[in-house]
């Protein structure tokens, strides 16, 4: 196992005067084994608590004003999140098949037909009630409904969104839709529910009934919902957006410094996830192969693609419901500077709710609050974003959006044509902030790599200049190697090497890509600089 010293010089994104860069096992792919947890309490997040603490304070540590900023860790040497509680590698890096991006891991273990689901749990109150229940298999799932207003809005976005998600690498829930008729639902023994007076009492058959005239009823008399299986493990509360947590001996980056959490603005912003609250997340503890850790979930997806759960979007999403400067603007100019998102137009669809592209912005796209991860993020930290919405074709876009089971197809066409002009938004704004050349590898003596922004027919064909040094990976000295400026590996006296990416039109964004020689040269760090 590593040692601890070499662990943190992997969260630092500079390394320390003298120390050695880079070790044999470079560029690590995992997270190490994580330490047992214990004595993990389930933590409860006040939803109001968490409003007024990012929106009127500091939440975490924020980027200077002045000096280098405070860059992503949690990588590994070339700047990919290490795989593990927070993230894995999906479909960027290996394209997921249309079966495989469409099926969540539990689409094979829906609520079981074969006998009645059991009501264990209820909600009755609030716009979206809701059940959980148990099927004859015993495994627990919760039943989530659309509201009257706005049949199959939220239960396409559930099922949409957690598939994109997921296929981006975040763990999620099984968000599957479900059909059924109200003989389907069993009531348990001892459930309750809260009365008139709001104190709990037995729940009957009748309230069942109650519930379901609060949620759209098909032609065919059935209803539909999204069920989501329960997550594994034992659920200890939501992971903030800033700091870590004290009692995961395993999480010592904080939230605000994490890649795969700063480029979640990217992400939201596609999907226009403005919603994207620590509530709406969730930790579990699991144990497997004999060792228990913490994961991490990216949750509750109903409030996505123009849905607000409960009702349509808010045309102002994709704005702070509340800031100084926004709120100032309109007073003083009494309401005559109309902000951006004033001018989006909005064609009726009331099972997909309100969701355009023409007025989307990705870099003025903010959630309903300040977010200490999404405010921290750097050019790097979008472009790893990025890369991971841009990697979705419009025939893949449109296989996931088809798990949506959306009865109109002209509002299907139109969440498709958002999502594909959103994601080519994305992909212009971020690839241009840097040189946008990745997945690098060494074959037949040569550098290898993909320019996004060209292949994408984003941005022009890269025009960049070269330049070999050797490196020296006990100091961190480089001497140029006279004419070694082509992609073809120089002959060094030392193990590494260095070929610096210039971007002749902007000189500004270049790239370091170090190359461990040997009997397999391989690709071992990457700095970007912009």
């Amino acid at each position: 196992m590593r040692i601890p010293g070499k662990f943190a010089l992997l969260l630092s994104v500079v390394a320390a005067a003298n120390a050695q860069r880079f070790y044999p096992d470079d560029p690590l792919e995992f997270e190490p084994a994580p330490r047992p947890v214990k004595d993990i309490r389930n933590r409860k997040l006040s939803d109001y608590f968490d409003l007024l603490n990012n929106q009127f304070r500091r939440a975490g540590e924020r980027q200077p004003e002045t000096g280098p900023p405070i860059r992503a860790r949690g990588v590994n040497t070339i700047g990919e999140p290490l795989q593990g509680a927070w993230w894995m590698k999906r479909h960027y890096y290996g394209k997921m098949t249309a079966v495989d991006l469409k099926r969540l891991p539990g689409s094979e273990t829906l609520p079981s037909t074969d006998g009645k689901w059991t009501v264990v749990s209820a909600k009755n109150e609030g716009v979206t009630p809701g059940f959980v229940i148990v099927d004859r298999n015993n495994r627990r799932f919760f039943l989530k409904f659309d509201p009257l207003s706005h049949p199959e809005m939220a239960t396409s976005a559930d099922a949409i969104s957690s598939r994109f998600f997921r296929a981006m690498g975040y763990h999620v829930p099984d968000n599957n839709i479900v059909y059924f008729g109200a003989d389907q639902l069993a009531l348990g023994e001892d459930v309750t529910v809260a009365g008139r007076n709001g104190r709990p009492r037995e729940m009957t058959r009748r309230d069942v009934l109650e519930i379901l005239l609060k949620v759209p009823r098909r032609p065919d008399g059935r209803y539909r919902a999204t069920a989501s299986l329960t997550l594994p493990g034992n659920v200890v509360g939501p992971p903030r957006y800033s700091g870590t947590r004290t009692d995961d001996p395993n999480d010592i980056v904080p939230h605000e410094h994490r890649r795969d959490q700063r480029a979640l603005h990217v992400v939201d912003a596609w999907i226009a996830h403005d919603d994207s609250r620590a509530i709406n997340n969730l930790d579990t503890v699991v144990t497997e192969e004999g060792r228990t850790f913490i994961r991490h979930y990216q949750l509750d997806f109903g409030s996505t693609l123009g849905s607000g759960t409960q009702r349509a979007n808010s045309p102002r999403s994709g704005a702070y419901s509340f800031g100084w400067r926004g709120s100032a603007r309109q007073l003083f100019s009494l309401g005559l500077l109309p902000p951006y998102w004033a001018f989006a137009e909005y064609p009726h669809f009331p099972s997909i709710g309100m969701i355009e592209w023409k007025v989307f912005h990705p870099e003025r796209w903010l959630p309903e609050y300040p977010n200490p991860a999404f405010l921290n993020r750097l050019p790097d930290d979008e472009f790893w974003g990025a890369k991971l919405v841009t990697a979705f074709t419009d025939q893949e876009i449109r296989e996931i959006v088809s798990m949506g089971q959306l009865s109109d197809k002209k509002a299907e066409d139109w969440l498709v044509e958002c999502l594909v002009k959103r994601r080519d938004k994305i992909g212009r704004a971020y690839f241009s902030k840097l040189l946008p050349l990745d997945k690098f590898a060494v074959a037949n003596g040569e550098i290898e790599w993909e320019d996004l922004g060209a292949r994408l027919n984003y941005l022009p064909a890269a025009d960049v200049s070269l330049q070999w040094s050797s490196f020296d990976n006990a100091t961190g000295a480089r001497a140029p190697i006279f004419g070694s400026t082509s992609k073809r590996l120089p002959s060094v006296a030392g193990e590494y090497s260095c070929l610096t990416i210039q971007d002749r039109r902007k000189p500004s964004h270049t790239i370091d890509v170090f190359v461990r020689h040997g009997g397999s040269p391989r690709v071992v760090g990457l700095d970007r600089f912009w």
